[in-house]
C-alpha cells in the first residue's frame, strides 16, 4: 500500500530586516602616534559591542543569533574568526556563535547584508554585525601572497593593487572629472563635517574608548583624530600628487589611513515589536557587483543599478546619499553618472571619509548609522542609500526605507 504524500508545509515569508542601532569607535590616526597605536584591534569592536548591548538592556544578550565581523587583513588581533572571539570577549553566551568577513572595503557592508539574509529567511531574529581595521598595524595587503598569474596572464594590471592608482585612472577615464572638482569636493566635506560636529551629530554614535601609551599612560578616545576643519581650497593647491608624478589626487582628496571600528544590531521586524527595540530603518535591498579593478571607483555604479533593479525603484526615489569618501573622484564618478549636483545637499550631509577617515571594512556600518540618524531629522524622505567601492573592482549599496516617512511600507508596532 502507497503511504499517502506528505501535505506540504507552508514556505515562510521573507521578513522585513530592521536596523536597530549602530555605533563606532573615534576613528584615529594609523600612525605610530595615532590614537590606538597601542590599542589592540579586537579591543576596539569588543568596545562596540557592549556598549550596543549597554545601550539596549531590553535585547537578552542569548536572543543574539549571530555575529558576523569584517576585517580586510585577518591576522594578529584581527584573525581567528573575529565574530566567535569577539562575542565572547564581550560577554555574549557561549551559545552565541559568530564568524569572520573579508570583502575589503565593503566588509562590514557585507556583514550587515549577509546577516540581514539570514533573518530574511528566518535562520536568525537578532544580530550583530559590523567591522575593525586598525591600519596601523594591519596595512592593507600587508603579507598577502599575490598570485603572480594575475600579472603574468595579464587578468589585471599591475597597478590595479594600488588603491590610490585606480583613482587616478578614474580621471584619466572621465576628463571632465577635474582635479579642481575633487579639490573643492574634499573640502565641503570637511566643512560638513565640522558643522555636523558642532551640531552634535556626530558625538551621538561615538563609543568612548580607554586608551594606553607607554610614555603618556592612561588616556580616553572620545573624538575622530583625522579632521581637518580648517582646509581651505587655496591651502590644499601645492600638495604632492603620491600616486602619480603630476597626477590629480592628494593626500587632501583622499581618506586617511585610519583605525577603528563599527557595529550594528539588525533584527526582524516582528521581534523588534516583540522586544521593545527601536525600528531606525528597513532594508530595501542590496547590490555587489565587479568593475575592472583598475577603476575600482566606478564600482557603487553598478551595484546602485542592482540594488535600484531588486527595490523596483529609480534614484530619483532616494532622498538621501552615504557615500563612502574613499577618494574625492569616485564620489564625483557616481554623481556624475546619476545627474547629481558635486554640492547637492542630500549627499553625505555629515561629511564624509575624507574627513573623518575610513578604517576599510569598518566603513560600511558607519555609512548605515549615519543615514539612520539622517532618517530621522528628515521624516520626509522615505528611501535613502549607502554605497561604497571595494578593492579589486567591486561595488556594494544598500537601500533603505525611512520608518518615519508617513508611507512606510515595513513593518511597524501596530500591525501586531
Amino acid at each position: 500500500m502507497t503511504a499517502a504524500p506528505e501535505t506540504p508545509r507552508a514556505r515562510r515569508a521573507v521578513r522585513d530586516v530592521v536596523f536597530v542601532d549602530g555605533a563606532r569607535t573615534p576613528f584615529g590616526k594609523a600612525k605610530p602616534d595615532g590614537l590606538y597605536a597601542e590599542t589592540r584591534a579586537d579591543d576596539l569592536i569588543v568596545k562596540v559591542v557592549r556598549e550596543l548591548l549597554r545601550r539596549h538592556p531590553e535585547l537578552p544578550p542569548e536572543r543574539i543569533d549571530e555575529v558576523a565581523i569584517a576585517a580586510t587583513t585577518q591576522q594578529g588581533d584581527q584573525g581567528l574568526t573575529l565574530g566567535r572571539t569577539v562575542g565572547m570577549l564581550a560577554g555574549l553566551p557561549q551559545s552565541v556563535p559568530g564568524y569572520a568577513i573579508d570583502r575589503m572595503c565593503a566588509g562590514a557592508m557585507t556583514a550587515a547584508t549577509t546577516t540581514a539574509a539570514g533573518i530574511a529567511m528566518g535562520a536568525a531574529d537578532v544580530v550583530i554585525a559590523g567591522g575593525v581595521e586598525h591600519m596601523g598595524r594591519h596595512p592593507m595587503g600587508f603579507d598577502a601572497d599575490v598570485n603572480p598569474r594575475f600579472v603574468a596572464e595579464k587578468l589585471v594590471d599591475p597597478q590595479a593593487l594600488n588603491m590610490g592608482v585606480t583613482a587616478e585612472n578614474l580621471h584619466d577615464k572621465f576628463p571632465h572629472l577635474t582635479k579642481e572638482r575633487a579639490d573643492r569636493f574634499a573640502v565641503e566635506s570637511q566643512a560638513k563635517y565640522a558643522k555636523a560636529l558642532a551640531n552634535g551629530n556626530i558625538d551621538a554614535d561615538l563609543v568612548p574608548v580607554a586608551v594606553r601609551s607607554a610614555e603618556q599612560g592612561w588616556g580616553l578616545a572620545t573624538t575622530d583624530e583625522l579632521p581637518r576643519p580648517e582646509t581651505t581650497f587655496e591651502s590644499i593647491q601645492g600638495l604632492k600628487t603620491p600616486f602619480r608624478a603630476g597626477g590629480r589626487v592628494t593626500p587632501a582628496t583622499s581618506s586617511p589611513l585610519t583605525d577603528g571600528a563599527t557595529g550594528a544590531i539588525l533584527a526582524a521586524g516582528d521581534v523588534v515589536a516583540e522586544l521593545g527595540l527601536p525600528a531606525r530603518m528597513r532594508m530595501v535591498s542590496y547590490g555587489f557587483a565587479g568593475v575592472p579593478p583598475e577603476i575600482m571607483g566606478y564600482g557603487p555604479v553598478p551595484s546602485t543599478e542592482k540594488a535600484l533593479r531588486t527595490a523596483g525603484l529609480t534614484i530619483d526615489d532616494i532622498g538621501l546619499f552615504e557615500l563612502n569618501e574613499a577618494f574625492a573622484v569616485q564620489v564625483l564618478s557616481f554623481l556624475d553618472h546619476y545627474g547629481i549636483a558635486d554640492d547637492d545637499p542630500r549627499v553625505n550631509p555629515y561629511g564624509g571619509a575624507i574627513a573623518m577617515g575610513h578604517p576599510l571594512a569598518s566603513s560600511g556600518v558607519r555609512l548605515m548609522t549615519q543615514l539612520a540618524r539622517q532618517f530621522e531629522q528628515h521624516p520626509e524622505v522615505r528611501y535613502g542609500l549607502t554605497a561604497m567601492c571595494v578593492g579589486l573592482g567591486q561595488g556594494g549599496s544598500v537601500i533603505w526605507e525611512n520608518p518615519h516617512h508617513a508611507d512606510y511600507s515595513g513593518h511597524t508596532d501596530e500591525e501586531n
